[in-house]
């Protein structure tokens, strides 16, 4: 198959193998992509599907009709929720597009006791906008969800993830690649987490990375007392928008080829 351009679409914009598409949309596709009627192009709902469409005209509006359903398989065998606080400025914009093109399932934007920002609904609709583009871009099945910000205390109480690591810049704690490959994992000296066949399908990671000056100390013992491990991603202190691609893409070096 030629290299088809991707949009990814709301899962209720398809009617009996119709996309009904927004002005949004056809604008994008026509005025940008430069796609005219008969002209193929993907659509992706977000949700793991993916779609062979043709641009259809009927007057002035632009729709899609589905030819087929196209078999992809891009997604880590592992779900692995980004818990970020957020950094100063628009930092939080590459945060989200590059950790989309990681792999992130979800994204929880998270106020701390040193962040700074206080992010506006706009910011997360143009979060989630980015999310889209950049799923898009990097031809992910899933568009990763972003959560609307909550506090730290909030997002370290409420997590329900399997594996559970916070980065930490100083102290002498287990390098995050050591507990992902199963380095004496919690001491037990565990098989890898990538090998867990028992695991296959359930496994999930819930990683939270800290703005700049990272986590206070009560934040780190806080979500350690709720069964975070505090990890290191390395001798070097990285910046807060840095930080959690290292840390992705540490988790896609261990799980891409499971």
């Amino acid at each position: 198959m030629p290299q088809l351009q991707r949009l990814a679409i709301n899962p209720t914009q398809i009617c009996d193998r119709i996309i009904n598409l927004t002005a949004e949309q056809q604008h994008y596709l026509h005025r940008v992509l430069r796609l005219n009627q008969g002209d193929r192009f993907i659509a992706i709902d977000g949700r793991g599907h993916w779609w062979l469409a043709v641009l259809e005209a009927q007057e002035t509006e632009l729709f899609a009709s589905i030819t087929e359903e196209i078999s992809v398989n891009r997604e880590l065998p592992v779900e692995v929720t980004l818990m970020a606080a957020l950094p100063k400025g628009n930092g939080f914009d590459e945060v989200v597009r590059q950790a989309t093109e990681l792999c992130v399932t979800s994204i929880v934007p998270v106020t701390s006791d040193r962040t700074l920002l206080k992010p506006s609904p706009q910011k997360v609709d143009r979060w989630r906008r980015i999310a889209a583009e950049a799923a898009e871009q990097s031809e992910r099945q899933i568009v990763p969800t972003i959560w609307e910000p909550i506090s730290f205390d909030l997002a370290v109480k409420d997590c329900t993830q399997k594996y559970r690591y916070i980065g930490v810049a100083r102290g002498d704690n287990r390098h995050l690649w050591d507990c992902l490959m199963g380095t004496g994992r919690a001491g037990t000296g565990a098989p890898p987490l990538r090998m867990g066949e028992e695991e296959k399908g359930e496994l999930s990671i819930a990683l939270a990375i800290g703005p700049e000056g990272g986590w206070t100390e009560d934040e780190v013992k806080r979500a350690i007392e709720l069964g975070f491990e505090p990890v290191s991603l390395g001798n070097r202190i990285l910046r807060a928008v840095t930080a959690p691609i290292v840390a992705l893409s540490l988790i896609g070096a261990a799980f891409e080829k499971c």
